[in-house]
């Protein structure tokens, strides 16, 4: 892997809430949060459920940056970023949620 591993990145819009990387994840610092929806597409005989991201939160107080949430994401959802603007002075603010998580992939 030829990526500098600073941060991990979000797309919001990619993600399904599968739970995936917070199943794989060994320190368990990823938590998710969704709600199902109805959704009817054009030409379909019934509405189908799909899963919406409501928080998506990961605690770099407790990650080791293994990568394997990035690795199992099926939608590429999560990617390495060279980022590091995520330290904090207090332990509680290493908790980045869905908008920050978001900011690291756009560069801001």
């Amino acid at each position: 892997m030829s990526e500098l591993h600073g941060a991990i990145a979000l797309d919001a819009a990619a993600c399904t809430s599968c739970m995936l990387c917070v199943r794989e994840c060994p320190d368990w610092c990823i938590e998710i949060d969704s709600h199902t929806e109805e959704v009817t597409e054009p030409g379909a005989r019934r509405p189908r459920s799909v899963a919406v991201l409501d928080r998506f939160t990961i605690d770099w107080g407790l990650c080791m940056y293994c990568g394997i949430c990035v690795e199992v994401c099926p939608f590429d959802a999560l990617r390495w970023v060279s980022d590091t603007g995520y330290s904090a002075h207090a332990a509680q603010d290493l908790r980045h949620g869905t908008e920050r998580l978001e900011q690291f992939g756009s560069g801001h």
